[in-house]
Formats: structure tokens, C-alpha cells, sequence
């Protein structure tokens, strides 16, 4: 998740999460969030025009600029600079998907309710270390997938156990969710 930027990194994020949503509060919060992820990385919500890089830009063949790609996540379609185009962050979250699908599920339940149960007694500026260390310690464990990339299974790991806590909890989404862009960045997982 290094290489995608912060940027495309919250974008995959927010896919991951928002895929087979069933419980309404959490659905609800999520929909809040990518809301305000969105707006605050200038990502126009299709309202009325912004600021926002590119808004109106034409090529000289009358298409819009070809820096502005349209991104569909959820029911609404930004237009969004990105450095990937949509389709790749979107087959990178279901990539993370289907390693996150393979998980044993004991290991990702018990760390899911270690998460839980941590970061309810603790200040939000220690949850990606609470994350950091259910990671480390569910990979130490093993869930069963050393043949593929450890990077990307431990990306998946950590946004299945967000996703955990999350649907219990969904007022911890925010500082979860920022917790696991933390974690993505190389001296988040020190």
C-alpha cells in the first residue's frame, strides 16, 4: 500500500470497507466518512461547483480533462485526480478482498475482539499501534497464507479487523480509519 499514496491508499481503504456493508450504523458512518475523505482530499461530490482541480476543464476534442478520471465508489461519482485509475484501486481493494476471504476465521475473531477490547481503553492516538500489534501478532500466529505477498495480506488483516470492530462500533470508524492510513505509511509500521 506504500506505493499508491496516501490519496489512493484511503481510497482503496474506503472501498475495502464499504463492500457487503449489512448493518445499518455502520453503513451509515461509513457513508459520513467517504463523504468527508472525499471533500477533504478537494474530490468534487458531484454538487455544485467547487474549487476543486479540473472543474470544467476541456481537452481541445470537448472530453474533460484527462487529469480528472471518474471514480465510482458507492452510490456517487467524483471526479478525482488520481495517479491510478479508478478501476486499478478498485481491483486492488478486491484483491485485499479475496486474501481477506481466506483469513481462519478464529484467528481474525479472536484479534478482531483484542482490537476492541484495546482501543476502548485507550486514547484514539494509540490505536494504530493497538492495530500494528493485532497484525503482527495474527501473522505471527499464521492465517494460513504465506504464500502470497506478506504486505498485502497484512493490508487485508488490518482492514478486515477495522471492518470487525467497526460494525460493532460504528462511532470508532473515523479514528479507525485513520489509524489504518497510519499503519499503511512505511513509519506507521515500526
Amino acid at each position: 500500500m506504500d506505493a499508491l499514496g496516501e490519496q489512493n491508499a484511503a481510497l482503496v481503504a474506503l472501498a475495502f470497507l464499504q463492500a457487503d456493508c449489512a448493518s445499518p450504523g455502520y453503513g451509515k458512518a461509513l457513508n459520513s466518512l467517504r463523504e468527508d475523505v472525499l471533500r477533504s482530499r478537494r474530490i468534487d461530490l458531484g454538487g455544485p461547483a467547487g474549487d476543486a482541480p479540473g472543474d470544467g476543464d476541456l481537452e481541445t476534442d470537448g472530453h474533460p480533462s484527462s487529469r480528472c478520471i471518474t471514480a465510482d465508489l458507492g452510490n456517487i461519482m467524483p471526479s478525482v485526480e488520481l495517479q491510478l485509475p479508478q478501476a486499478d484501486l478498485h481491483q486492488i481493494a478486491q484483491g485485499l478482498r479475496d486474501i481477506a476471504d481466506q483469513f481462519e476465521l478464529n484467528v481474525v475473531a479472536e484479534a478482531t475482539g483484542n482490537l476492541g477490547r484495546n482501543i476502548s481503553a485507550s486514547p484514539s492516538e494509540q490505536w494504530k499501534d493497538h492495530l500494528t500489534w493485532e497484525v503482527e501478532r495474527a501473522m505471527r500466529r499464521g492465517v494460513g497464507l504465506e504464500h502470497l505477498p506478506q504486505e498485502r495480506v497484512a493490508a487485508a488483516l488490518a482492514l478486515t479487523l477495522v471492518r470487525g470492530v467497526c460494525e460493532q462500533t460504528p462511532r470508532l470508524l473515523r479514528d479507525l480509519f485513520s489509524a489504518v492510513l497510519q499503519y499503511f505509511t512505511p513509519a506507521g509500521r515500526r
